[in-house]
């Protein structure tokens, strides 16, 4: 009997050990998460926009603002390929931006992925999407990708995060999946990161802008 009694004893007792040792693992990693920041607060280092569009982009108090005419603010480097890339926002009442990522440098609106940044403006579309548009999409694809439901208040800070990995690409808002999708298309593989200012009427504010990149062959 005693025995009996020992056995379902150490039984809580080991699921319990591992209850612990599964949490501190998952502490251990989000603790050796090494984000590489690509804004250093203070200027526009490590970023470029198109001669041809440039805009209004300017940093003050430690946040990167766009706004005035439509542009984009583009990475130095354009050969990010697989990663998390994060930034922490704020989009204005009305107005409009996006997180552009494998973008191609040029005017206008370039090609390239976006995951939509966007709480009250006219466009349905809103944050935590990856915007259809220039993506060669399968029938019913765009219902996976659209966001039309307002998750974030117009001027509210949120972090919005792109994960992407060969075909497949997931984005997160507020650390909440918002988009899981297989692009079997791969519309795009390789390109800089770029923030958009859509319209002369937004105003987006970027207080943080990171990015950890990955192997090609790890499982998200």
């Amino acid at each position: 009997m005693v025995r009996h009694l020992l056995r379902f004893a150490v039984v809580p007792m080991i699921a319990a050990g591992l209850t612990l040792a599964l949490a501190s693992v998952s502490a251990d990693d989000k603790k050796d998460e090494k984000w590489t920041p690509l804004f250093n607060g203070k200027d526009l280092t490590g970023w470029k926009a198109h001669p041809k569009s440039a805009g209004k982009w300017r940093v003050e108090d430690g946040i990167l603002i766009g706004s005035g005419p439509a542009s984009h603010l583009f990475s130095e480097r354009g050969d990010y390929e697989n990663f998390r890339f994060r930034v922490e926002v704020s989009i204005g009442d009305k107005s409009n931006s996006g997180q552009y990522f494998r973008t191609k440098f040029g005017p206008g609106f370039p090609d390239g992925y976006e995951a939509q940044i966007n709480s009250t403006h006219g466009d349905r579309i809103k944050t935590g999407s990856l915007y259809p548009a220039r993506l060669k999409l399968k029938d019913g694809d765009r219902k996976k990708l659209v966001v039309e439901d307002i998750l974030v208040k117009p001027n509210e800070w949120f972090t919005q995060e792109v994960i992407a990995r060969g075909k497949h690409i997931v984005i997160k808002v507020n650390g909440k999946t918002t988009v899981d999708f297989v692009d079997e298309n791969n519309n795009f593989s390789k390109g800089h990161f770029a923030l958009q200012q859509h319209d002369p009427n937004s105003v987006v504010k970027f207080r943080k802008i990171e990015v950890i990149e990955l192997p090609a062959d790890k499982k998200e």
